[in-house]
């Protein structure tokens, strides 16, 4: 089925707001969705409404809830999800975080009792078009074991960052840091597939080419022990920082039962005028990204997705029908 941007965003709207969402979250929540979906981040776009859904109506997230500031000092600030849906709380943080990085050169802005908080790499994509480099963090439900050991403790931990230029979209990356989307291992075992050696461990903590097996087991860190270190780093930033639950005390999103996963967020934006001068920045971004395009079959972090941005801006976006129908069958209860 195929839908504009506009459509797409008032259907998952209509549908949040059906299971219990406040008009502001349900709008906030469809409008990070839709985004997804444009950038072609289907993981992360209107699939998920049905799953927000289930969460509102069994309470493992309140519809109800407006996040608010419960901390601030200068740069920083503490915003608190207070156990709804993420976004409401991610924007409240985005505008306070893009005015204290102006006021005072860089900014770090956290939410604590959260919840799944989708593609992290959109709030920095705004934040960059403000000529602000922004970082952002988000810990998730237990799937990937710490260095050295067997039983999942953390989450993938999605890492984004990005970048501004002038007149030209901002360099934007976005990736979990698990070596391979679960998603990925839950298609290879939907189709009986093996997957390689080095994506995941078993319930006893194997290495395992069984996707089933890998699916009641761990994912397993990109670049092994350091990528493991890094969504360690981003555990603790997310987490220590904010009063945040680890993802070993969240319950997993692949399940509509569960409690509130209180997870955590963080960004860290900075103005580049601070430092070297807005004037330097975007020289010496354009010297790098100069010299990577110079080499035959390079191309910018997320220019494939900013390609289908603004594709979908004209052409709308397909979903399988089966999701357009159950999104209809949401909004209309």
């Amino acid at each position: 089925m195929r839908l504009s941007l506009t459509e797409a965003e008032s259907l998952a709207r209509a549908a949040l707001a059906g299971a219990g969402a406040s008009p502001e979250m349900a709008a906030a929540t469809a409008r990070a969705l839709a985004a997804a979906e444009a950038a072609g981040q289907a993981g992360h776009g209107l699939s998920r409404v049905p799953q927000y859904a289930a969460f509102l109506k069994n309470g493992r997230a309140d519809g109800a809830a407006m996040p608010r500031i419960v901390n601030e000092r200068g740069g920083a600030v503490l915003v608190d999800a207070r156990h709804g849906l993420a976004y409401p709380a991610l924007a409240l943080a985005e505008r306070e975080a893009a005015w204290r990085a102006r006021a005072h050169g860089v900014a770090f802005a956290g939410v604590t009792n959260s919840h799944h908080s989708g593609a992290m790499g959109l709030p920095v994509a705004r934040l960059a078009d403000q000529g602000l480099v922004a970082l952002a963090f988000t810990n998730s439900p237990a799937a990937m074991p710490v260095p050295g050991g067997r039983r999942p403790l953390m989450g993938t931990n999605p890492v984004a960052a990005a970048f501004p230029r002038r007149g030209a979209p901002p360099i934007v990356i976005d990736m979990a840091l698990s070596e391979v989307a679960r998603g990925k291992i839950m298609v290879a075992a939907k189709e009986g597939r093996p997957i390689p050696e080095g994506w995941a461990l078993d319930a006893e903590g194997r290495p395992t080419t069984d996707a089933k097996a890998a699916l009641s087991g761990a994912m397993l860190a990109m670049g092994g022990t350091k990528g493991a270190l890094l969504a360690m780093v981003v555990e603790l930033l997310c987490v220590a920082m904010t009063g945040a639950a680890f993802g070993f005390e969240a319950d997993s999103f692949f399940e509509d039962e569960g409690n509130r996963p209180r997870l955590g967020q963080a960004l860290l934006v900075v103005d580049p005028g601070a430092l070297a001068g807005a004037d330097v920045f975007a020289q010496r971004m354009e010297a790098f990204l100069g010299a990577m395009t110079a080499e035959e079959g390079v191309r910018l972090p997320g220019s494939r997705r900013d390609a289908l941005s603004a594709r979908a801006a004209t052409e709308g976006i397909e979903i399988p029908d089966a999701l357009h129908q159950r999104l209809k069958a949401l909004a209309a209860a």
